[in-house]
């Protein structure tokens, strides 16, 4: 079978198709004929082996975040059976309860292998069944953007109708967090540099959006639009340069769910704040396999369809990565099989 692998040294040059004997499920799995791929920062992260002795070893098959249709299941297997359309849980060992270093390791595309390959051995307890209105395409968006999203403002940040959500971006977290933010009845703010991108989220359902660009200050902008207030909630998905103002902008009492360092990984300000106003800076890492079956019985429900920018062909994966690199997308980058 073709898979896409990192082979003899970790850089994105020796990212390359290559041939694998296709797996046999044993007790207790199931084989998964791949059907579609999405693309998370993450995937450009791994190639270079930026996680040390997290991202595995080579030769490593890469990216997290797909879907597969069950063609073969192993004895015992009780939760699919062939035919279901799955999700790979991005953390294989995480169903439930509390994290701990041996369940958020447990992760596809590094160290464990990922779904670029044309077929997949997992067990049972490490993938979901999704709706069934979704394409393929729609589904492979769901293991990681999506339960980030989820995690971040239903699981842990228990948003409720009347919140204040900021959201920052438009990538695949930041308008999952927009749709869900709106489906639970709460005000969106969304930031950008582009306002054909701010324009777009509008139309989805961002009650007010700020150009980060040409309102750099954008902490007090949003302290303006809520009555000098700040908001409940906050996707931050940035880090370095995006916390100071996060924590100008949010609530006393407020959460600040910290997702992404897309700007840097130190935290350069003060913590007075956080102190001083009660501030919740809380971490997410995606979620567990039982907050997905929640979050995918929602979506079912309210028929939300997730937002995807461009696909691209199986062959084509590295274009796909160097297209996520350059920040032109809005929503989600997938990979058709």
């Amino acid at each position: 079978m073709k898979v896409f692998q990192i082979q003899d040294d970790w850089s994105m040059e020796h990212l390359t198709i290559a041939e694998r004997d296709k797996p046999e499920p044993g007790r207790g799995e199931v084989l998964l004929r791949m059907k579609a791929a999405s693309l998370n920062f993450r995937d450009l992260v791994v190639p270079m082996r930026g996680y040390g002795s997290f991202t595995g070893t080579l030769p490593l098959i890469p990216i997290s975040d797909g879907v597969g249709e069950v063609v073969q299941v192993g004895a015992g297997v009780t939760r699919v059976a062939a035919g279901d359309r799955v999700c790979p849980m991005f953390m294989q060992n995480w169903i439930a309860g509390e994290p701990d270093m041996t369940r958020i390791t447990s992760t596809l595309g590094a160290p464990i292998d990922g779904v670029m390959q044309e077929y997949m051995v997992l067990s049972e307890e490490g993938v979901a069944k999704v709706p069934s209105y979704l394409s393929d395409e729609e589904a492979a968006t769901l293991p990681c953007a999506a339960l980030t999203a989820w995690s971040a403002l239903v699981a842990e940040g228990d948003v409720k109708a009347g919140d204040r959500v900021l959201v920052q971006g438009t990538g695949g977290v930041s308008l999952f967090a927009l749709q869900f933010a709106k489906l639970f009845g709460a005000l969106v703010i969304i930031t950008s540099s582009s306002d054909e991108k701010l324009e777009r989220a509008m139309a989805l359902g961002a009650d007010e959006s700020i150009n980060y660009i040409t309102i750099p200050e954008w902490g007090k902008a949003v302290k303006e639009l809520t009555r000098g207030d700040g908001v409940d909630h906050i996707v931050e998905v940035g880090g370095e340069k995006t916390l100071p103002q996060s924590l100008r902008a949010i609530r006393p009492g407020g959460t600040v769910s910290m997702i992404g360092v897309l700007s840097g990984v130190n935290m350069g300000v003060g913590l007075g704040l956080i102190v001083t106003r009660k501030i919740r800076l809380q971490g997410i890492t995606v979620g567990h396999r039982d907050s997905f079956e929640a979050m995918t019985r929602a979506l079912t429900q309210h028929q939300l369809k997730p937002v995807i920018d461009r696909v691209f062909a199986f062959e084509e994966l590295k274009e796909a990565m160097e297209y996520l690199r350059e920040g032109k997308h809005f929503g989600k980058i997938c990979i058709r099989f």
